[in-house]
């Protein structure tokens, strides 16, 4: 049976486990470490529903994982980049444990999150790039702002971007929490609803000290899964 889509995900014999939909090999397509030969650990389910989602398979389904078996099947790739995504991985409480065997076992770990549950328990050596919903996402009203206190120059923010009023309500958000005086903040079109010359030229235009993020993967690859 599927979880409630609010419910997170719990294993049904320890708290060592997880339940997976892949972990796959590919170019590590945003972020600061974008380019990067990165293996992705991608959990199942999410409590949102953003309408511009690309990741609806990870909703429900998957595999139960120990955790041991996640270590093995990381380590066969020989990268030191490992990134563990979604659905929303936070919403399975063992995540944080394999967050912090993937540090301990000395690899350059971030977490992508959507900002909608409590970040304060990641590991701090974890680059935890949390999501700031704007409206256009359709799940505004989920951000968990405390998220943006507890942010340092090792973390990252990123809000996708629709349109012009995504826009706007963005950099009043940079204002307001004064994001880009504690970490990295990324600036992302929202593919085929808003094109990466028109969020870059208002960026130009307005002088702000953000970067332009592109899906890397998906013009290499297109929207294909598991890349």
């Amino acid at each position: 049976m599927i979880p409630e889509m609010n419910a997170p995900i719990a294993a049904p014999q320890t708290a060592s486990r997880l339940r997976i939909t892949e972990i796959f090999f590919s170019i590590q397509g945003e972020t600061r470490s974008m380019g990067w030969p990165t293996v992705f650990v991608r959990l199942t389910g999410c409590p949102l529903r953003c309408g511009y989602c690309d990741t609806s398979y990870a909703f429900s389904g998957g595999q139960w994982w120990d955790l041991d078996q996640i270590m093995a099947e990381v380590a066969r790739f020989a990268t030191p980049y490992i990134t563990v995504t979604g659905g929303e991985p936070l919403a399975q409480k063992p995540c944080l444990l394999l967050l912090r065997q993937l540090c301990e076992a000395g690899l350059k770990v971030s977490l992508e999150t959507s900002g909608a549950i409590d970040i304060s328990a990641v590991d701090t050596r974890v680059s935890r790039v949390v999501d700031l919903k704007t409206p256009g996402s359709g799940e505004v009203e989920r951000n968990l702002y405390t998220n943006l206190a507890l942010l340092t120059p090792h973390d990252q923010v990123k809000c996708v971007i629709c349109d012009r009023h995504d826009y706007d309500w963005a950099k009043a958000r940079l204002v307001e929490y004064k994001l880009t005086e504690c970490c990295e903040v990324l600036f992302s079109p929202s593919h085929d609803q808003l094109t990466p010359q028109c969020l870059a030229e208002w960026i130009l235009a307005d002088k702000l000290a953000v970067r332009l993020q592109l899906q890397l993967h998906k013009y290499i690859w297109g929207d294909v899964p598991g890349h």
